[in-house]
């Protein structure tokens, strides 16, 4: 019996070092897939933003440029811009000031085809209006319009430079903008 006692308590102690052995290695392989799944999940969610007719513009982007006013007068503007596109969709963001003018556009398009469509709205003039166009694959036309305003938009981005061109037909008669990543 006593022999019997301690072969149960050798091989409990046996068993109980197995058992925590094979938690370790357990808890191990679910890091493992945890950390594999979460990287593929990160790697899908780029890859739909990198896919689609936006996927150029994804990301930040900065610089500068000048913008015209209905007097003829230039200013240099310094600009940040945003795009953020999801496949066929895309939400883009584009402030510029200088020290006496600034405009905060903001954009929510969606790409058919070659066929672009969306809204529009500039936040320090409450605005708001449709946007029209083409393109793909880093080149844009497009008009943006709304009651009492019209301007063309031409984007073209190469690599990780950008140019920006708008032209309109009120107190904000145009601007040119370069961006770099």
């Amino acid at each position: 019996m006593e022999h019997l006692q301690a072969y149960r308590a050798a091989g409990g102690g046996k068993h109980r070092a197995n058992k925590q052995f094979g938690t370790s290695i357990l808890n191990r392989r679910l890091l493992i897939a945890a950390a594999v799944l979460f990287a593929a999940g990160i790697a899908n969610s780029e890859s739909k933003a990198q896919s689609g007719p936006f996927a150029p513009l994804a990301g930040s982007w900065s610089g500068a440029g000048t913008v015209t006013l209905d007097d003829g007068s230039t200013e240099r503007i310094r600009c940040r811009a945003r795009y953020a596109p999801i496949g066929p969709t895309m939400e883009m963001s584009l402030t510029c000031a200088s020290d006496a003018y600034k405009f905060n556009l903001g954009a929510n398009v969606r790409a058919e085809g070659g066929a672009i469509a969306g809204s529009w709205s500039e936040a320090s003039r409450n605005i708001s209006g449709s946007l029209q166009g083409r393109g793909a694959g880093g080149t844009y036309e497009l008009v943006a319009s709304t009651a009492g305003f019209n301007a063309n938009i031409s984007l073209k981005t190469s690599g990780n430079k950008q140019s920006v061109t708008m032209r309109a037909d009120s107190q904000f008669r145009g601007a040119n903008i370069s961006l770099s990543r």
